[in-house]
């Protein structure tokens, strides 16, 4: 009589033992789609960053033909440059850039690259969606979800001037330490060092 409740205890056991094992089993698999959701949003935030960091960049690079056109040009205004313009960034390969940079992070920039200020400081607030979803799971609709993102960055002028400075004449900057020399009235557009050295560009969010 004992072996035979020995093994009636067995039988009982054997559905408990099957039902835990399923539901360890089905916590794993959410862990697991957890996991890919995670994975998917930090990739489409890393698209979005190098996104925001390309249309700032592009940016910058054209306030620096900005610069050297209002120089050249013999604009008494050309210093305003340095502090960058009050009516707003270039913004005609900003978006183009941005979407470009989404594009190798697969994913795809949504709308235009925005002009935005953070702290006073002028730059760009980018939306972006990946190209790939998280993927099949336990999870019902995670075959057509995808991650989106958004990042913004910003331009920050890095050189310093004496504030009385005639811009007429040679005018000496200091940017990133290193002293600048322009002369409007010789002016050469090698004289500027490259944007990178004018103008910094960060993440700002």
């Amino acid at each position: 009589m004992i072996s035979s409740g020995w093994r009636s205890d067995r039988g009982s056991t054997l559905p408990i033992y099957i039902w835990l094992t399923t539901i360890i089993l089905f916590v794993a698999l959410a862990f697991f789609a957890f996991a890919k959701a995670a994975s998917a949003r930090g990739g489409a935030q890393s698209a979005a960053d190098a996104a925001a960091l390309a249309a700032s960049q592009e940016a910058r690079d054209e306030l620096l033909l900005d610069l050297e056109a209002a120089i050249a040009a013999g604009d008494d205004n050309w210093l305003d440059w340095l502090d960058l313009p009050a009516g707003g960034l270039p913004t005609d390969g900003a978006t183009a850039a941005a979407a470009e940079l989404a594009a190798q992070n697969r994913s795809t920039l949504q709308g235009d690259a925005q002009l935005t200020e953070v702290a006073g400081d002028p730059g760009f607030r980018v939306v972006v969606e990946t190209n790939y979803s998280v993927g099949e799971s336990v999870i019902p609709g995670t075959e057509t979800l995808r991650a989106t993102a958004q990042a913004v960055a910003v331009i920050q002028p890095r050189c310093d001037f004496d504030l009385d400075a005639d811009p007429t004449k040679l005018v000496t900057l200091v940017c990133d330490g290193e002293p600048v020399d322009i002369d409007p009235e010789k002016f050469d557009p090698d004289d500027l060092p490259d944007a990178s050295v004018m103008f910094s560009v960060r993440l700002a969010e």
